[in-house]
């Protein structure tokens, strides 16, 4: 059996005003409450300083951005060192001018920079538009090895991406982390809504059962209008629906948040269970990875798909 020893997630799931400030503060004051509950690595949703504001395509908010290390990470790195826990921190990152990410800054228990991950894949649609500032990550699918063990970071998007998911499990973490900003549109929610957040759960539910591994979801909550110092996008906004949660190697749900509230979820992960769950359902084994060639193609244009 792995000597690794398991440990436990800290999710947190928050709703953001339109003071970045404010938002940090609120998401240590969260932080810590989860380290008091017992985590030992926390994850804070995708772009938690301030309401998502790619509802809207505004050069000025570019100044949002800032660089890693930066303001923010160096608050979050004082907290880990203080208080003794692994943050995975979603930063806007710039890195240089004219070029932006949608990051994780991966901080380790003493405060130091244990590596970062660039959002792969952008999306681009109605008030989701991330294409405009994000440029998309060249680091690769990545894990980072923690004091409290191995964790691979994804973001939002990527969460629909089986091929993100298998790379990133491929490295070796036992838990794969998505920091993600999802909801409704509002005028779509009767019709589309119960459909819609069943697929997401779904899809994350089906990585960890591939891949052998647990997986952890914080996102945010409430109604938001993209409001950054009083600057808000006219119309329904987005609804973001919560749901935070934590599944284990064989997709089932140990733990979820609800769908109105801001929520704090702390989980045992158990590298054993990854092992155990591998041996009777061994999908790493029996993949032929000898014929996986075409996946690299955009799409198989002969007739019948043969390759």
């Amino acid at each position: 059996m792995t000597d690794r020893r398991k440990f436990r997630i800290g999710v947190v799931q928050m709703s953001a005003t339109p003071d970045p400030e404010e938002n940090l503060e609120r998401a240590i004051r969260l932080v810590r409450t989860a380290r008091s509950r017992g985590a030992d690595v926390i994850a804070l949703p995708e772009l938690f300083r301030s309401q998502y504001f790619c509802q809207r395509e505004d050069h000025a908010l570019f100044d949002l951005a800032e660089p890693i290390p930066g303001p923010t990470v160096d608050r979050l790195a004082a907290l880990a060192r203080e208080i003794g826990v692994g943050i995975l921190a979603p930063v806007f990152e710039r890195r240089a001018p004219g070029i932006y990410h949608n990051s994780v800054a991966v901080i380790e228990r003493d405060g130091a920079l244990a590596g970062i991950y660039r959002k792969m894949h952008i999306p681009d649609d109605p008030l989701y538009f991330e294409k405009f500032y994000f440029t998309p990550g060249d680091l690769g699918f990545r894990s980072f090895r923690l004091h409290a063990g191995r964790v691979g970071v994804l973001i939002c998007w990527d969460q629909w991406y089986p091929e993100a998911a298998r790379i990133t499990a491929l490295t070796g973490p036992d838990l794969l982390v998505y920091p993600t900003a999802i909801g409704w549109h509002p005028g779509e929610k009767e019709e589309f809504g119960e459909a819609q957040h069943d697929a997401w759960r779904t899809i994350q539910r089906g990585h960890a059962i591939a891949s052998g591994v647990y997986v952890a979801v914080p996102n945010r909550v409430g109604l938001e209008h993209g409001d950054v110092r009083g600057d808000r996008v006219d119309g329904p906004g987005i609804e973001f629906w919560g749901s935070s949660f934590v599944c284990d190697p064989f997709g089932r749900v140990l733990a979820e948040a609800p769908a109105d509230r801001e929520e704090i979820l702390v989980v045992e992960v158990d590298p054993h269970e990854v092992e155990r769950i591998r041996r009777h359902w061994p999908f790493l084994r029996d993949r032929r990875v000898d014929a996986y060639g075409p996946i690299a193609r955009r799409y198989l244009d002969e007739p019948g798909g043969a390759v």
